[in-house]
């Protein structure tokens, strides 16, 4: 039987309820869909392809629902937009979880927080669970991780394993790391999550798409600007770097009493100093790492050198 709007509406409201005495998940409201995010074609791909896989119909196909996926890159690249996409695309709930509300101070309390998040996620099944800063989680980096790790970490590691490998609850697990250092070994094996993308800087075409994107948003018309000038401009700048250009351009348009134009979007280019500059010692070892490790989140056409 097809459930009606208002039924559907109540459903989701109890099932936001549920998180709210949680304490550990928050409920997203995920308006984005892969139509927000400029590039990663070959991840945009990954996702369509299993989209619906945890229906019946998907059942008695003789497929598994996926169990989930890491996203790997450099800051300001997109891997929490496309977290947060991934449920927008599929239709299906996404929660956030709050890696800091988990640790407690007291033995054994962290341990039954974790497996907490697991029952209540498995209860919005399907959904979409974000985990943010994958490799924070199980690092024993938090604040007062002396207090708190002591085997701490090794045991919810060794409980999240577990859940990954025999949940039988279509929970999507979409997870971001930006420091591969901090990830352990077992958590990038297969039979974990489904697979591990990496999303380096943007190049030519995606730059385009992004300056579109973020051009739309702020309700301008692309075809009024030279985005193929623009995009060659921004090489080696990130999703996140073009989209403070595009609020620095509109601000100085705005306080000048002009519209913004594409001479206004490379002023602001040039008084940005990107990561891959400051931080190219760093990008270019997680590329390293992640050549032999990883699979591409956008084809090799058309990326360029900074890229």
């Amino acid at each position: 039987y097809a459930l009606c709007p208002e039924t559907i509406t109540d459903v989701l409201e109890a099932k936001k309820e549920l998180l709210r005495h949680s304490g550990m998940l928050e409920f997203i409201d995920a308006s984005d869909n892969m139509s927000s995010v400029g590039g990663l074609d070959n991840l945009k791909r990954w996702l369509a392809q299993r989209r619906g896989a945890w229906e019946e119909s998907a059942r008695e196909f003789g497929l598994e629902p996926p169990r989930g996926m890491i996203v790997l890159g450099i800051q300001g690249c997109g891997k929490s937009l496309c977290a947060r996409a991934v449920a927008g695309e599929w239709k299906i709930p996404l929660v956030k979880f709050d890696s800091a509300a988990i640790f407690d101070k007291y033995i054994g309390e962290t341990e039954k927080h974790i497996q907490k998040v697991f029952k209540v996620a498995e209860g919005l099944a399907p959904c979409v669970l974000w985990i943010d800063e994958l490799e924070k989680v199980f690092a024993g980096s938090q604040p007062d991780s002396a207090s708190v790790d002591a085997g701490v970490s090794s045991r919810i590691l060794a409980a999240f394993l577990s859940w990954m490998q025999d949940r039988k609850a279509p929970v999507f697990v979409a997870a971001t790391c930006n420091n591969v250092t901090g990830l352990p070994p077992e958590l990038i094996r297969k039979g974990r999550f489904d697979e591990l993308f990496f999303v380096d800087l943007p190049n030519q075409t995606e730059r385009k798409q992004i300056f579109g994107i973020q051009l739309v948003r702020r309700k301008r018309n692309p075809a009024e600007f030279d985005l193929e000038r623009v995009a060659a401009a921004a090489e080696g700048y990130s999703g996140a770097e073009i989209d403070a250009a595009v609020q620095t351009a509109m601000y100085a348009a705005f306080s000048s009493k002009q519209q913004v134009s594409t001479q206004g979007l490379l002023d602001a280019l040039k008084a940005t100093v990107p990561l891959s500059t400051t931080r190219a010692e760093e990008i270019q070892a997680l590329r390293k790492w992640a050549r032999t490790r990883a699979v591409p989140a956008a084809t090799a056409e058309g990326r360029g050198q900074g890229a």
